[in-house]
């Protein structure tokens, strides 16, 4: 590598994307390029949303320019799994961070070699992958009918926002099922939202069609998570609470979840989500390949993941692009999406950035 460099790009909602942690208005991302001597380049993204991970735009650009890039210089841009290991032995944590060059290591393998990156993944065992439709927060009467427009556009995994009032969040459920079809998968997740004081609802809800129900207790809980598992009828998935891949054998070990919520920012780029996938698949667990969600480049590292991991079989949010008035870094490749994206055969990526 001879050159590292970044810069901001951003796109606003077409409605402002409300969690139960927080309200954003504005999708901003930092773009990641790698440079060789010979004049190849690897594009990256990572976006840190600050209300779901508490870090910031100006301290993921910090470091990347003050403490990553200067140790990856003058490396072999082919060693990835080498990359990793200075990365964290010269700054621990901030996987948002090491994710944006991770991405772009991969885009400038892929484009070295002529392969997609699902190829340096192992290869691909399908040829689209399906994407869920995401509602945020809203009024009952607004998320109903945004979760039956996309049922109506093709979308046939619908997940809805909730976590605040576990009785109102019935409701959602209720009211949401009755617009959709039946055999339309419906996942609530709660941003860590509830407490043990929630399982009669969430019982409920499973009564009323809710058939995936996300990261409902603070991270830290997994001895709740392993209980509500044991009583709920319905299938538990994890986000927050799995960051490393540390995190996923611990969850597999409890067996705190049934399906493990892979983000590839949140771990610390597609080298490593690699590595969570073998532990649930070792564990037999699913997989859902989520989002924070992100602009073109880093979703479409999303695609090929999903595309690469035969245990992905649960719709992934490739909806970050969706969400925007217009997504500067892949316009095209999730123009008209009916739910499916096919997976593109381009070398790296596949991004015209």
């Amino acid at each position: 590598m001879s050159a590292i460099k970044t810069r901001v790009v951003s796109a606003r909602y077409r409605r402002p994307f409300r969690i139960s942690s927080g309200t954003s208005t504005e999708l901003v991302s930092l773009v990641v390029e790698v440079h060789t001597a010979d004049g190849a380049i690897g594009i990256g993204e990572t976006s840190p949303m600050t209300a779901y991970t508490g870090e910031t735009l100006a301290g993921v650009t910090a470091a990347i320019e003050e403490h990553l890039a200067p140790a990856l210089i003058g490396r072999d841009p082919l060693d990835r799994a080498g990359a990793h290991v200075v990365m964290d032995t010269v700054l621990r944590g901030q996987q948002v961070a090491k994710s944006g060059l991770d991405i772009a290591l991969f885009d400038l393998a892929g484009r070295i070699s002529g392969w997609p990156v699902h190829t340096l993944l192992g290869g691909s065992v399908r040829d689209r992958v399906q994407t869920t439709w995401v509602v945020g927060l809203g009024t009952l009467d607004e998320m109903a009918a945004e979760a039956a427009e996309y049922s109506a556009k093709g979308f046939s995994h619908l997940k809805v926002k909730g976590g605040h009032v576990p009785a109102d969040d019935l409701e959602l459920i209720r009211a949401v099922r009755s617009v959709i079809p039946a055999d339309a998968e419906l996942c609530l997740d709660a941003n860590e939202g509830y407490d043990a004081t929630a399982l009669p609802y969430l019982a409920k809800m499973a009564d009323a069609g809710l058939t995936l129900l996300e990261q409902p207790l603070p991270r830290w809980d997994l001895a709740g998570l392993v209980r509500l598992r044991e009583r709920l009828d319905v299938r538990l998935m994890v986000d927050e609470s799995m960051h490393s891949l540390h995190d996923a054998l611990e969850i597999a070990r409890r067996g705190a979840a049934d399906v493990l919520n892979i983000k590839i920012l949140k771990v610390g780029g597609l080298h490593r989500a690699l590595q969570i996938a073998n532990v649930a698949e070792a564990a037999g667990l699913a997989v859902k390949v989520g989002s924070m969600p992100e602009l073109g480049v880093a979703t479409l590292a999303a695609v090929h993941l999903a595309a690469a991991v035969p245990g992905a079989t649960v719709a992934a949010d490739l909806v970050g692009p969706l969400m925007v008035h217009e997504d500067p870094l892949a316009p095209t490749v999730f123009a008209d999406c009916d739910g499916w994206i096919d997976v593109p055969k381009r070398p790296g990526l596949g991004h015209d950035v």
